[in-house]
């Protein structure tokens, strides 16, 4: 008799468990995929599959990052040890050959992310659904996952109206809560926590934060960059400043850029730091960014420079003149800073060196690029089979992790994924 695995997610963690399982059975049966007798299926609600995949590439595909493997294990945090293991055995060289098999090519960047040759993500998509065709893996897409039967069936709701589905293994790949849009819109959460699965709450991560701008500084600053700087979280929750750190505070200083947005602050600087950001906030109420506005110079330089004599400068000409500061961030330095503050050289270079910018919210969960929180991993054997749901797997960012930016997320979604279609192929024997 056939055996059906069905795959409830088109995105990279569900077609990397379709891929890894069609290959398993047709090795453990000694037939051609095509052939054997297992049929996997992907089930997707969306009209096609992929669709975060293809968005999240528009900006230049980032799919993995170059650096030493133990510090791109240590990027998951607290899930590390969890992590750890999948991505020591699906890791960056194990997916670029993948990808390289393809027939797509990737470099490496500057920064050390890497990219795929033609800086886009259609082309792999594309490569990839063929073959995942080839091996006869069947799609099925515009089905909206319901939840179960009474008898264990799977609903799902379809153009033509609810079905059900008897699977002999599952795999649940659907994504956090984030880009409802396209398809990862959380609303697997109650399904899972009426079956005892254990569940923590869905948060926003790689987020921006709301500020509360002055008017005039929202109307004139709103879209505007700012470069070159280093911020560090502040927290009151946070331990007492020490000399071990790069920042001399309780967490690391890292440089970058963001932008200034109508409602607050976003960017690449303020999603690397989003994580304690948005934890002081819920823990204390209220949280800080230290910001740095010029990285490049010491307190004591910056105090000297502009201890020098104003004569007929007004303020603005002497920060550009003797701070290097200008624009947006001389309009940061008014927006926060009391007049006395700005008054003194001593006060206004510690200012720059230091400025507190007090965040009040992450944004809503469905602007965030990335979502932390997910099934518990107590909640799951070494296969990642739901202990509560036996036969049921799942994968990707459905899984309680999270991590910046630069092809982390990517490559952990595809690691589970490819262990939850191996723990399958186990189950099944």
């Amino acid at each position: 008799m056939t055996q059906r695995v069905a795959i409830i997610g088109g995105g990279p963690a569900g077609l990397m468990a379709a891929e890894v399982l069609a290959e398993a059975l047709a090795t453990a049966t000694g037939c051609t995929p095509t052939v054997n007798r297992k049929k996997i299926e992907i089930f997707e609600a969306m009209p096609s599959v992929g669709r975060k995949f293809l968005m999240a590439g528009k900006g230049g595909m980032n799919i993995t990052h170059s650096e030493p493997l133990a510090d791109f294990i240590g990027r998951y945090g607290e899930r590390a040890g969890q992590l750890g293991p999948l991505v020591e055995t699906f890791g960056p060289d194990q997916l670029r050959a993948w990808i390289h098999g393809l027939g797509i090519d990737t470099f490496v960047g500057t920064s050390g992310r890497v990219f795929p040759k033609e800086m886009k993500a259609a082309p792999l998509l594309r490569a990839w659904l063929h073959r995942l065709r080839g091996q006869g893996v069947q799609f099925h897409v515009r089905h909206r996952w319901l939840g179960w039967t009474a008898q264990g069936g799977l609903r799902f709701a379809t153009p033509n109206g609810e079905i059900d589905v008897a699977a002999d293994a599952v795999i649940l790949a659907l994504g956090g809560g984030s880009w409802a849009r396209l398809g990862s819109d959380g609303a697997w959460v109650p399904l899972l926590r009426e079956r005892g699965v254990p569940v923590s709450p869905l948060k926003p991560a790689n987020c921006g934060f709301d500020v509360a701008w002055s008017p005039y500084f929202s109307e004139r600053f709103a879209g505007a960059p700012v470069k070159a700087v280093a911020a560090r979280c502040s927290a009151p929750g946070l331990r007492e400043p020490d000399a071990s750190s790069p920042s001399g505070c309780g967490q690391p200083e890292k440089k970058g850029e963001f932008n200034i947005s109508a409602k607050g602050v976003e960017g690449g600087l303020i999603y690397a730091l989003s994580a304690p950001l948005r934890d002081a906030l819920a823990r204390d109420g209220s949280a800080v960014l230290s910001l740095d506005l010029a990285p490049g110079r010491s307190l004591e330089k910056l105090t000297t420079d502009l201890s020098r004599p104003r004569g007929r400068d007004s303020l603005a000409n002497h920060l550009r003149r003797h701070a290097g500061i200008d624009g947006v961030k001389a309009g940061l330095l008014r927006e926060f800073c009391p007049p006395e503050t700005l008054a003194t050289a001593a006060s206004l270079a510690a200012a720059i060196k230091s400025l507190p910018l007090s965040v009040i919210a992450p944004r809503p969960l469905d602007e965030a690029i990335s979502t932390a929180g997910g099934i518990a991993f107590e909640g799951l054997d070494e296969n990642l089979m739901l202990r509560q749901q036996p036969g049921v797997f799942a994968a990707g960012e459905m899984l309680d992790w999270e991590a910046p930016t630069g092809g982390y997320l990517l490559t952990a979604c595809l690691a589970s994924g490819r262990a939850a279609g191996l723990g399958v192929a186990r189950w099944l024997g």
